[in-house]
């Protein structure tokens, strides 16, 4: 079984970005809201928790220009219906973005994630989901938070997600745009007004906030950590200097412990670093699908 997202999309999906690419596919027991975009060898975006294919809103249309881009909501997120119970943990969301791909019958050469999105894409590299010439992390989520935060945050998080009165609670504190530019300032990162709103729209949603609630709650760092050392896909770890959500520190940890990686800093940004400079992210995903030999350079 399966919620239905709260959005409409003909009202509050009006003018999403890259809308003319959006399409609404059935895999895995739910209704997926997903954007399709150009021809050439396959890219898969995936956001990280609380976001939404809008993240990937200034990527796309520049890499649909080589490649075939895939970039869906998460189960939970946006415009996609949320499942029940575990299925957003993880393996849950790995497995129904495994589906959500046979169905729509494309095979990623290259992997990209943001923040959770970039563990989501790791763990369906290890279960051998996707083979992916190379896997790209902007501020990749790997690793379980230290300190007092890593003990309570996970609980924390599963108790607020099992009371249905938290997420309207949350959906109507977000009425306050003061709230949603304070939250995304605290990430390190400042992006366009464009960018807020959609945020601000998406936090509004009482069924957006369960599905990033439920997410946190099932998430589990410590079994991906764990795991990591066995990665044989190539691993590019991009760190944005100035991100106060995950420290630069936690991807230099990561390439310490993955055979095939690599460590790129990005300066004077944050953890929205891709939203920041959307053609810089281009460039860095470009040169990375060129180095693999994904694709070939535009005559």
């Amino acid at each position: 079984m399966a919620a239905r997202s709260g959005l409409s999309w003909e009202k509050d999906g009006r003018d999403w970005p890259n809308r003319q690419a959006s399409r609404f596919v059935t895999a895995s027991g739910l209704r997926w809201h997903v954007q399709v975009a150009g021809s050439g060898p396959v890219i898969l975006l995936i956001h990280g928790t609380g976001g939404a294919t809008h993240s990937w809103r200034g990527v796309l249309p520049i890499l649909a220009q080589r490649f075939t881009v895939i970039a869906p909501d998460l189960p939970g997120h946006g415009f996609t219906e949320k499942p029940t119970g575990n299925r957003l943990s993880m393996t849950g969301m790995s497995r129904a973005l495994t589906d959500l791909l046979g169905e729509l019958e494309l095979t990623p050469d290259l992997a990209v994630g943001h923040s959770a999105g970039a563990a989501i894409l790791t763990r369906m590299c290890l279960s051998g989901q996707i083979n992916p010439k190379a896997l790209i992390s902007f501020n990749g989520a790997f690793l379980p938070l230290g300190g007092l935060a890593g003990q309570v945050f996970a609980p924390i998080a599963k108790v607020l997600s099992l009371n249905p009165l938290v997420p309207s609670l949350f959906a109507w504190r977000a009425g306050d745009p003061r709230l949603i530019g304070r939250l995304l300032q605290d990430t390190g990162s400042s992006i366009d007004a464009d960018g807020v709103s959609h945020y601000a729209r998406l936090a509004r949603d009482p069924g957006h906030a369960s599905g990033a609630l439920g997410m946190m709650a099932n998430w589990d760092l410590k079994s991906l950590a764990r795991d990591l050392p066995k990665l044989l896909v190539p691993l590019i770890l991009v760190a944005a200097e100035r991100d106060r959500t995950i420290a630069p520190r936690y991807a230099k940890q990561v390439a310490e412990m993955v055979p095939n990686a690599q460590l790129r800093a990005w300066p004077a940004l944050g953890h929205l670093a891709h939203e920041e400079d959307p053609q810089g992210a281009a460039d860095m995903i470009v040169e990375t699908a060129e180095q693999f030999g994904v694709g070939s350079a535009p005559e």
